[in-house]
């Protein structure tokens, strides 16, 4: 199960933020912040699904999104970015960028 959360917009629209595995890693222990912009948390948890990432739920609302990743995720056309999360909690020098999905599953296939 995926630590995560969400955030209602005042236009009704959410943005959910997932932490996930690395799906192309062989350490367990390195892992994603998947963040995705939908209608509803139903919505982007079947965006997620549909491209191929099948057992992602949202239970409770323990890591929801900052302000920083909600004006990121709102800013990229698709709508659906990530980025490595940092190894126990040591904040690097330079922060990661955010990317979009594509790279991440791109990756994986190969």
């Amino acid at each position: 199960m995926a630590a995560g959360g969400f955030c209602k917009l005042p236009d009704g629209r959410v943005v959910v933020a997932l932490n996930l595995p690395r799906p192309t890693a062989t350490d367990p222990a390195s892992g994603v912040r998947v963040l995705v912009h939908a209608q509803n948390r139903a919505r982007a948890l079947t965006r997620l699904r549909n491209l191929g990432l099948r057992a992602v739920y949202l239970r409770g609302n323990a890591a929801p999104p900052t302000p920083d990743e909600i004006t990121a995720v709102l800013h990229h056309p698709d709508g659906l970015i990530w980025r490595a999360t940092p190894d126990n909690g040591v904040v690097a020098t330079a922060p990661e960028l955010w990317r979009p999905i594509r790279s991440l599953l791109k990756g994986a296939a190969a």
